[in-house]
């Protein structure tokens, strides 16, 4: 980055945080914030008008005797200004050990800053270790909910377990916020949030839940109504208010794909850098992150270590700041000098992973850490790039390397992004499927993002990812109970999220014995799952536009005929959709789906998609599941 470009940014928010950040101590307790002391309450200025914590509370970064407390005051979350006066406001913290906030352990005054949107970050400090809080703000009249946080366990003390769940990817207008809703009901400790907490994009979707400001986002006013909006939503202020959370980004907090100083739309560095600028401040503002954390210009130090006694160690990633921009090819993917952390959180991570004592290492990290086999020919293996570690294959075997090493490690990586659920065993090398497995991989779907998804359910490896042991397309958000001996990942789905109300279930359980990584279902897998007389016997891409010649033809292998209704044939492995009607297949007999139109036949049936989906992309598979959405079986293609 430009010294000088970088300078300009940093200089005035230096300042500011100079004389902003100060401590105090009260009853014994410690508190550092972005405020300074106040005095005589509204300092004789007229009151705020309307209730100024629509925004909810939260708390975040536990550390055993310390822990950040946040709030917004914006009594008009998506106006410009939130409401608020142009002056600064005193606020009112209180730290309590019961629910009803007679038992205060702490408290003090700080002023909401008009520069920082009136933001409140309090580090609370001279807690007790592993231990439940609870706290409150008040300005003037007006008392905002009260939060449960929870310290983390002492250094090297002994913890016998640890819930903890994460979550990703909650594009607002695409779905109601339900899995938050049954979060918020969840015995944790911790809960994570891996990325795209808002998307900067113009969507309005057809929930009535449009983004605001209705265009995509640039400017610090239009990222501070976006993060409000977002912020409004009272079921993510449920889960926020239920316990501490570790949060870090991905790519939409700013903008799709960008990487570093580079725009996915090539604008001018410096444009881009005042509106990642203009973006990461107001995440800060709006996420329970320590005063130490606040942003100089387009810079905010998000990679973080967090450690719970001897159990369990967080390594928090940032692996959008610091990325050399993406390449599209396994050629460009493979250059040594390609990052996806950059040097100096590299470097920091190896160095915690080789000097931790914990049993279980943890990763939390953004994009998908296993490979994708991106040619459907077996013969051929082509990794090749995009936004995802494959670009970054040095970065990642590194890391593997690391893992490889130490028996004692016990590696897992959580990891958001890609709208869906997955379980993954980490190969030592990837161009090897029977290479040792040396880590785990649990990859949690998103939130809201592209609505309720297929519901497509995969057991056991994939064409492309022989590594895989699930695949789910449903929304919600994944559970993990830790243990000395043991690792479970439940996989938490909600029925809908395009209505207000949904039930949640856990799909599928799997757990990872400590000194033995790998995915193992810890519940039932469907009986016909492991065994199907339904096989694809061809598949045909687009070809030169003709869509009836883009089919996948699926033939019953069995001795009996099998009532095909309700199921699903799924071009590219969920991208469009064919659900079949009232359909018999016969013994032996087959039935074609062709992606064009015209008139169904017993043999042949037209699913009109209105464009090519059998395209020659990633990952160039067919799926065929039954009513209940568990895959039976699977084909690819081979690229024409």
């Amino acid at each position: 980055m430009d010294n000088d470009l970088d300078h300009r940014f940093d200089k005035s928010r230096r300042e500011f945080l100079q004389k902003a950040v100060t401590t105090t101590t009260i009853a014994g307790i410690g508190a550092s914030g972005v405020g300074v002391a106040a005095d005589k309450e509204n300092n004789g200025q007229a009151p705020i008008k309307g209730d100024p914590f629509t925004l909810g509370v939260a708390s975040g970064d536990p550390l055993p005797d310390s822990v950040v407390l946040w709030t917004r005051l914006a009594p008009e979350p998506l106006s410009e200004d939130g409401g608020m006066p142009d002056r600064q406001v005193p606020v009112q913290w209180n730290i309590a050990t019961d629910k009803d906030m007679t038992k205060t352990v702490g408290k003090g005054n700080v002023k909401a800053h008009p520069e920082y949107a009136h933001s409140v970050h309090i580090d609370v400090k001279g807690l007790d270790a592993d231990t439940e809080y609870y706290y409150q703000f008040k300005v003037g009249p007006n008392r905002s909910p009260v939060g449960r946080t929870k310290t983390a366990p002492g250094e090297g003390a002994d913890v016998d377990e640890l819930k903890f769940a994460f979550t990703s990817c909650q594009n607002y207008p695409y779905g109601h916020y339900t899995a938050y809703d049954h979060l918020a009901d969840e015995d944790l400790d911790l809960a994570i949030q891996l990325g795209d907490y808002l998307y900067e994009g113009d969507a309005q979707g057809s929930l009535d839940r449009g983004h605001e400001p209705p265009r995509e986002i640039e400017s610090l006013s239009d990222y501070r109504i976006r993060e409000a909006q977002y912020k409004t939503d009272s079921n993510l202020q449920d889960a926020h208010a239920a316990f501490p959370w570790l949060v870090t980004w991905d790519d939409h907090e700013v903008e799709n794909n960008y990487a570093d100083a580079t725009s996915e739309n090539n604008d001018p560095t410096e444009e881009f850098l005042e509106r990642r600028a203009n973006a990461y401040q107001a995440y800060f503002e709006h996420q329970p992150l320590r005063p130490s954390r606040m942003p100089n210009g387009p810079n905010l130090p998000l990679y973080r270590r967090f450690t719970f006694g001897d159990l369990a160690e967080f390594n928090v990633l940032d692996t959008r700041q610091y990325r050399d921009d993406q390449v599209s090819s396994s050629e460009e993917a493979a250059d040594p000098g390609r990052t996806i952390l950059g040097d100096e959180q590299e470097d920091w991570l190896v160095d915690g992973l080789h000097k931790s004592t914990s049993q279980w290492n943890v990763l939390a990290n953004q994009v998908p850490f296993v490979a994708t086999d991106e040619n459907p020919n077996p013969d051929v293996q082509n990794f090749g790039g995009g936004d995802k570690w494959d670009g970054y294959r040095a970065d990642r075997e590194r890391l593997l390397d690391v893992m490889a090493a130490d028996s004692d490690l016990n590696p897992v990586v959580i990891t958001g992004d890609v709208h869906r659920n997955y379980a993954y065993n980490i190969k030592a090398d990837f161009s090897d499927p029977n290479s040792e497995t040396v880590g785990t991989e649990y990859v949690g779907t998103s939130i809201s993002s592209f609505g309720d998804g297929s519901g497509l359910t995969q057991y056991g490896p994939s064409l492309g990812e022989p590594w895989q042991r699930f695949f789910n397309d449903k929304r919600g958000y994944v559970r993990c109970t830790i243990t000395p001996e043991q690792w479970q990942t439940d996989y938490r789905v909600v029925s809908t999220v395009e209505e207000p109300e949904a039930s949640v279930s856990t799909i599928a359980s799997f757990t990872t014995d400590a000194g033995d990584p790998g995915a193992d279902l810890a519940s039932e897998r469907p009986a016909e799952s492991q065994q199907s007389a339904v096989e694809i016997t061809e598949i045909r891409p687009d070809q030169n536009g003709d869509l009836n010649n883009e089919f996948a033809t699926v033939r019953n292998t069995g001795d009996t005929p099998i009532d095909f209704s309700g199921y699903i044939i799924s071009f590219e492995a969920g991208s469009q959709n064919y659900t079949f009607g009232d359909f018999i297949l016969g013994a032996g007999e087959t039935v074609t789906v062709r992606n064009g139109t015209g008139e169904d036949t017993e043999s042949t049936l037209y699913a009109d998609f209105g464009g090519p989906v059998l395209n020659n992309s990633n990952p160039d598979t067919v799926l065929v599941a039954n009513d209940e959405g568990v895959v039976l079986a699977e084909g690819s293609y081979l690229p024409v």
